[in-house]
């Protein structure tokens, strides 16, 4: 039998190419190794934007839309939506009674979103950690461990945050005298990362991203935009790619070996300007997502067979993880 897998992303809406190298690219070749399951997290949603859900419907649409048109195959692993398995919060609660309050509070995600509230200077009780946010490293736990799941694929930043789910799943089998949870191990990606256009992070709410969405025309404006060699101000001035903040970065993730030598040679010659060389990053860029784009229109056209792909997914899902709930529930004791 295969080993099984689960990762998701919060429903925050179109991804960008960030999300497609640093995840969905590798969950597109793990489905094919893996029992693979894959949800979108919208109660995490609610831990940092529980007032703005005016849209998170819609949200939840598009992430399942940019998976479907990025490869990810209903028929090779499980879509599902976190809110349509309420065995997983009944999970969680079972785990809350379990996991020391010291754990919650030294974990690195609960921090850097405490940090993001605080940096924007909001007031009243958007200011606060609320007790859903507090509790976010079990509620992740509860998500792997209501598969049982033996991997979960992270990236190197990410490692921390399984850790904790396994202190709890050592913790619980301890505490009830099993060994019934696996005590999973991250499966590190190796996929490129990428910065936002304006060097920093990619994120949709720093406006420095490219999703996977965006037309050519938009894609080519955003990329025209990109940092370069800010000591190269003429045209003639000799370049350095090392130096080239963004766009040449670009050129390593998605150019050719060939096109990438020849652009480092072009640049330190000057005989390729900058807004000539961006030009053609974008024209590579667009050629690289135009059958995704194509795929993603196709799902965008027909919202029902969107619905149907999430409904499906989160009743096979569920039922596997009623199974898991199930038995925890006996181990416990529950009446």
């Amino acid at each position: 039998m295969k080993e099984r897998i689960v990762s998701g992303m919060r429903s925050t809406g179109k991804l960008h190419l960030g999300h497609y190298l640093g995840v969905i690219d590798n969950w597109v070749k793990l489905q094919n190794e893996y029992e693979s399951y894959f949800f979108v997290a919208d109660w995490h949603a609610l831990t940092t934007k529980y007032d703005k859900t005016e849209n998170l419907r819609q949200d939840v649409n598009d992430v399942v839309i940019d998976w479907l048109a990025s490869g990810i195959d209903p028929e090779k692993s499980t879509i599902y939506v976190q809110s349509l398995v309420p065995e997983i919060a009944e999970l969680n609660v079972y785990l809350s009674m379990i996991t020391p309050q010291n754990w919650v509070e030294r974990d690195p995600t609960l921090k850097d979103m405490a940090k993001i509230l605080r940096s924007k200077g909001e007031e009243g009780l958007n200011s606060q950690i609320s007790y859903g946010l507090m509790g976010y490293p079990v509620l992740m736990s509860a998500d792997i461990m209501a598969l049982n799941a033996q991997k979960v694929p992270v990236g190197i930043d990410q490692v921390a945050h399984i850790e904790i789910t396994r202190d709890i799943a050592r913790r619980f089998n301890n505490i009830y005298k099993t060994d019934f949870f696996n005590e999973p191990t991250p499966l590190l990606n190796k996929c490129s990362l990428i910065c936002g256009l304006d060097g920093n992070k990619m994120g949709k709410s720093f406006n420095n991203d490219i999703k996977i969405s965006d037309s050519e025309e938009v894609t080519t404006k955003k990329i025209m935009t990109a940092i370069t060699d800010t000591n190269r101000v003429r045209k003639d001035d000799l370049g350095n790619p090392e130096n080239c903040l963004v766009a040449f970065k670009y050129w390593q993730i998605f150019g050719s070996e060939e096109e990438i030598a020849l652009t480092d040679k072009e640049c330190r010659a000057a005989e390729r300007g900058c807004a000539q060389c961006k030009r053609e990053l974008a024209r590579i860029i667009n050629e690289r997502f135009a059958p995704i784009r194509e795929k993603r229109r196709y799902y965008e056209e027909h919202p029902e067979l969107v619905r149907e792909i999430i409904q499906n997914g989160s009743a096979r899902a569920r039922g596997k993880i009623q199974e898991v709930v199930g038995q925890v529930r006996e181990i416990i004791g529950m009446y």
